[in-house]
């Protein structure tokens, strides 16, 4: 009996696309003629096509994120979209727009389109609605942010080593005044950066000054009113350790429309985006985390517990992350 992969091979397109064109998606019209051709020709039976309803599987799996025009949250998509379309799996991806309670809404849409499993960012170090889609047997992987006291798969950066790194070489540079953009007290992420600062802080022995520190959303408008704060204070920050891209971007523009020269007036270490750094003079020092492969590990899990394999669970994986230093951070000594 001829299979997916039989159709894919015969009308030169990959299985992704054919199981998107057997569950109804619109592709390019001529893969569709394509792999009707090829169905027609293989003789791909009624029966096959009808799988899903057999299986009680949709081939379909949902993915919900934050923010969809976040470039984060793009890089992550690729890396998914690409295991998946190597099992023949389609993805619906919403957008909970930083909203805890659009989040729940959209959990019980994909629970309602039976989805086969999900792919989780959270927008709060809250869970209760999670562990609920849980415990209806839906199979459901976090990613960028795990959830305190709930039992789940994540896939995750090591946040806290990226962070002690970045505040490490920081220190190696000769500075003592850092300030740091912390991002949302309620995102697990932003806990586990600021507790690389504050380890780093301790271990060289430098105090811990709560007025550099400021909490903010993970959006450019906070991290331009965060530099704001810490401008405002007598005596600034000599640098400014942002963790995520969108506050890196805030930051900049608040530094220069201030005209503070990055690498002179004042350092700056970003997160997340490499791209930025060659646009724009000096380079931005950044922590550099594999957005791709964060996307890639998270649907290899899901796809593995979509298949029965429930050892080891919850597995969270911390892939990691890397810094690279360039002159945004002014030698003092």
């Amino acid at each position: 009996m001829s299979t997916i992969k039989d159709v894919a091979k015969l009308s030169g397109t990959s299985v992704g696309t054919v199981s998107r064109y057997l569950n109804g998606y619109i592709i390019k019209p001529v893969n569709s003629e394509k792999i009707e051709d090829a169905i027609q020709r293989l003789n791909f039976s009624i029966n096959s096509i009808a799988r899903g309803l057999k299986t009680s599987k949709t081939f379909t799996v949902g993915v919900l994120i934050p923010k969809l025009s976040n470039i984060f949250s793009t890089h992550i998509i690729e890396g998914m979209e690409q295991a998946f379309d190597e099992v023949g799996y389609s993805i619906l991806v919403c957008d909970s727009r930083n909203c805890l309670e659009k989040e729940k809404e959209k959990l019980r849409l994909f629970r309602d389109k039976l989805v086969d499993g999900i792919v989780l960012m959270p927008v709060e170090d809250s869970g209760e609605h999670i562990r609920q889609i849980q415990e209806e047997g839906m199979p459901i992987v976090l990613m960028d942010r795990l959830v305190t006291n709930l039992l789940c798969d994540g896939v995750v950066s090591d946040n806290v080593n990226g962070a002690y790194q970045a505040v490490e070489a920081i220190i190696n540079r000769g500075h003592r005044r850092i300030g740091m953009i912390a991002g949302p007290k309620n995102i697990y992420t932003a806990k586990e950066r600021l507790e690389g600062y504050l380890r780093a802080l301790k271990d060289y022995n430098i105090e811990i000054d709560d007025h550099l520190i400021y909490y903010s959303d993970y959006t450019q408008e906070g991290g331009y009113l965060a530099v704001g704060k810490l401008y405002e204070l007598n005596e600034m920050p000599t640098v400014i350790f942002t963790s995520n891209y969108e506050t890196t971007i805030g930051a900049i523009r608040f530094l220069n429309e201030h005209g503070l020269a990055i690498g002179e007036d004042i350092s700056l270490f970003g997160y997340d985006q490499m791209e930025l750094s060659k646009i724009i003079t000096p380079p931005i020092s950044f922590v550099v985390q594999s957005m791709e492969a964060i996307g890639r590990k998270a649907a290899e899990t899901l796809i593995s517990r979509m298949k029965g394999d429930q050892s080891g669970f919850p597995m969270v994986s911390r892939l990691k992350t890397e810094i690279i230093v360039t002159d945004s951070v002014k030698k003092l000594c």
